[in-house]
């Protein structure tokens, strides 16, 4: 019968698991090897690769994570400064041939004839082992690193701080004060699958006078522009409460909810949005008012809001830097700023000036924001008062009424007063092609009587949000045609003096089709923000877009929010605490 006994075990004296370093028995033949660390992640699958592109060990010794792979064209499998787990002992196993080095003589030092043949095709990959030459296609990757000898190597200034870009905050367009309590956040993914029908409007008055849409500027071509001249014109932007007629038709409660078609729109359209806004919300009794700030985004118009690089502003000065603060520049004509007041400017004077004056219309009444001792011409400009019913069942009685703008009627297409032939006038605005957060659109001057579809999509990417807020205050206001100009700098480094290349007609039903603006997604969203704030008691509160996520948040604020007494009060403290400081 065969004995058996039990070897003997040897304990770690240090307390751990495992073999102990300084207590290894004899009869391990690969004591003197040392141990490489690894990381759980790593995949232990084979013994030895012989086919592993890093076993010189000459990228691992130094801990470079530039790699090559199976072609031999380099790539970088992680990120800059993230070395490979216990790449600096890897070294160790690494095999050095020194001896023969001193063999070799160099013999030829020709270059050598470049090879021809995919390496140079347009679009396609980099050729050989290691070759210097890239092609056209793949030499402006992410970041600017172009492909060639020994890894990756800056390239030219074209995309140079692109990793910075996601990372460039912007200022909410309201301070929130401690004092505020946020009531709910809605992300916009969820305000995406809202939906309601609604029916067609029910027109409630009319104000103002609107004048005949000039058909010479639909003849404007890029070889007969036209200047754009400055007019002095007056018209009114008043917000929700500061309306005479809309307290009027509160006070036969005519409707739920009261509003503008720019701040419906906003509303409607807030998925596609990009830059901060707040709407102001006060409800009194079982009435609702959206109102706009003064000096608000609601007041300027967004210029390439959706593109992938958008303009910028300057960073504000750093306040513990006293250098920075000496040392502000103006900013530049084409920063964010700059370019939504060169595009205010441009969208009134151009609404201005496509009018013939000598044919106007009156609606029912005169214009109740023009008081008797103004005494600049009033612009081109018509006010429908207009009811959309939001009830989802027959039991519910939720009307919003919304005051929509005209801003020119059609000559030979109907009676403007019984809403037909209506039309609005808004322009799209050329800076400089070249510059940055232009976008990638083309030279309007070469491009946009030959290649009008290519512009008009590019347009379309960009300013996303603004055509669709256009298309849906066109729709709101029960406007026939939308009628889109193409206005460029004269210069691009003056942003003081323009010209009309082009102007195009665009029916806002078909128009929204084609910008995948749905409606029904509008409605719901304006609905739930009813039915939220209705749960609510009496007060004000501000729907706030976050500057820097898809979402919108609602805050119950007090009423003395965004009065003028609250602001003289602020600045009184803040003088009293400098005095005492």
């Amino acid at each position: 019968m065969s004995s058996f006994s039990l070897p003997p075990i040897h304990d770690n004296p240090d307390g751990g698991w495992g073999p102990s370093s300084s207590n290894i028995p004899e009869q391990f033949k690969f004591k003197d090897i040392p141990y490489a660390p690894f990381s759980k992640s790593d995949k232990l699958g084979r013994f030895a690769d012989w086919n592993d592109p890093m076993s010189d060990g000459r990228q691992a010794a130094t801990g470079a994570s530039a790699t090559r792979d199976s072609r031999g064209v380099s790539n970088r499998s992680r990120r800059d400064g993230a070395q490979a787990f216990g790449s600096g002992t890897a070294s160790a196993f690494a095999y050095f041939h020194v001896d023969d080095e001193s063999s070799f003589s160099l013999v030829d030092n020709k270059a050598a004839p470049p090879r021809r043949g995919n390496a140079f095709s347009r679009g396609g990959r980099s050729g050989g082992r290691g070759s210097p030459f890239v092609s056209r296609g793949n030499q402006r990757s992410r970041g600017g690193f172009t492909t060639g000898r020994g890894g990756f190597q800056r390239g030219g200034r074209k995309g140079w701080r692109d990793w910075d870009k996601g990372n460039r905050t912007r200022e909410s367009s309201v301070t929130i004060s401690p004092q505020w309590t946020m009531l709910e956040e809605i992300e916009f993914h969820r305000l995406a699958k809202l939906k309601l029908e609604v029916d067609e409007a029910e027109d409630i008055d009319s104000y103002g006078r609107i004048f005949a849409y000039d058909k010479i500027y639909d003849r404007i071509t890029t070889k007969t522009e036209k200047p754009l001249q400055p007019s002095d014109r007056i018209k009114y932007n008043t917000t929700t409460s500061d309306d005479p007629v809309i307290q009027q038709l509160a006070t036969k409660d005519t409707a739920t909810v009261y509003t503008t078609d720019a701040i419906l729109s906003v509303l409607m359209c807030a998925p596609r949005s990009v830059y901060p806004w707040d709407i102001v919300i006060v409800r009194e009794g079982n009435h609702l008012f959206l109102d706009k700030r003064d000096g608000g985004p609601f007041d300027t118009v967004t210029v390439n809001e959706n593109a992938s690089d958008p303009p910028q502003d300057p960073a504000p000065p750093n306040p513990n830097n006293p250098t920075e603060k000496s040392t502000q520049e103006t900013p530049s004509i084409n920063s964010a700023t700059s370019l939504s007041l060169e595009a205010t400017y441009i969208n009134q004077n151009f609404g201005f000036q496509a009018v013939v004056e000598s044919a106007a219309v009156d609606f029912a009444h005169q214009n109740p924001f023009y008081g008797p001792e103004e005494t600049d011409p009033l612009a081109s400009c018509g006010y429908r008062y207009r009811v959309f019913d939001l009830s989802v069942t027959e039991d519910e009685d939720i009307k919003l009424c919304v005051r929509t703008e005209v801003d020119a009627f059609l000559p030979g297409h109907g009676n403007p007063q019984d809403g037909h032939g209506l039309a609005t006038i808004r322009a799209l605005n050329e800076f400089d092609p070249r510059a940055p957060g232009a976008g990638g659109a083309q030279d309007w001057r070469s491009k946009l009587d030959s290649q009008r579809g290519a512009v008009v999509a590019t347009e379309m990417k960009n300013n996303s949000c603004k055509l669709a807020k256009w298309t849906v205050q066109s729709i709101l206001a029960g406007a026939d045609l939308m009628k889109i100009g193409y206005i460029s700098r004269v210069n691009p480094k003056d942003n003081s003096r323009h010209v009309i290349l082009s102007t195009a007609s665009m029916r806002p039903a078909d128009f929204a089709a084609q910008l995948n603006v749905s409606l029904a997604n509008g409605w719901g969203i304006v609905r739930t923000i009813t039915d939220l704030c209705m749960k609510m008691p009496e007060g004000k509160y501000v729907l706030i877009k976050d500057p820097n996520k898809s979402v919108i948040r609602l805050y119950s604020v007090p009423m003395t929010a965004f009065t003028t007494e609250e602001d003289e009060g602020e600045t009184f403290e803040a003088d009293e605490h400098e005095s005492a400081a």
